[in-house]
């Protein structure tokens, strides 16, 4: 069962007297916003690496058949790019909703393309939230991926498309593009079969 972290975050900082703050996103943050936002840019982050370890179900997954999505993992030396946001506090409340599957804000320093150095907020899924799935071989993540579908959608296109994203802003992730071979491989194998079976049965 997934769990609830909106309440918790809510909790986890007060920004009621700060006109902005900087949000990190390293996933579909990074191509979807779906908020309004005073400031974008690219951005790094130092120490961290994207994983798609993190049970979704609640946007591509179900609670019944979760998919895969992205958390961070601390990874000493690691870079993580990614898209910084500088919103308004009151936009926090509807990005908890979204990230609420098991992800804590946290505050981080951010490295903006522009060559300023702030502190921001990334939500993080630990190993001890309730939705963790943890690590598995890229086959097996590809075809979970590949079989999993929730309220936003396919899980394969979060995959591909955050792919496509990374590639446009010059980014290489090693692990999200490991996934991305894994599941064209087996789409590819899979619509092979399909043609030899349909071939068979003329």
């Amino acid at each position: 069962m997934s769990h609830d972290t909106t309440a918790i975050n809510r909790q986890r900082q007060d920004f009621s007297n700060r006109d902005s703050v900087w949000l990190f996103g390293y996933g579909s943050l990074i191509y979807k916003a779906g908020f309004d936002f005073l400031e974008r840019q690219a951005a790094h982050i130092q120490g961290w690496e994207r994983r798609f370890w993190q049970g979704s179900h609640d946007h591509r997954g179900t609670p019944e058949a979760p998919g895969r999505v992205l958390t961070l993992i601390p990874v000493e030396g690691a870079e993580c790019g990614g898209m910084a946001y500088r919103i308004t506090p009151g936009q926090l409340d509807a990005i908890d909703e979204r990230e609420k599957n098991g992800y804590l804000r946290t505050e981080i320093e951010f490295h903006l393309a522009d060559g300023r150095h702030v502190l921001g907020l990334v939500y993080v899924a630990d190993p001890h939230n309730a939705a963790w799935l943890g690590p598995a071989s890229d086959e097996e993540i590809a075809r979970h991926i590949a079989r999993s579908s929730g309220p936003s959608g396919a899980n394969r296109d979060y995959l591909l498309r955050l792919a496509e994203a990374l590639r446009a802003m010059g980014e290489d992730d090693p692990h999200v593009f490991a996934l991305e071979r894994a599941l064209r491989q087996l789409e590819d194998r899979t619509d092979a079969a399909r043609a030899r079976h349909g071939h068979m049965d003329l």
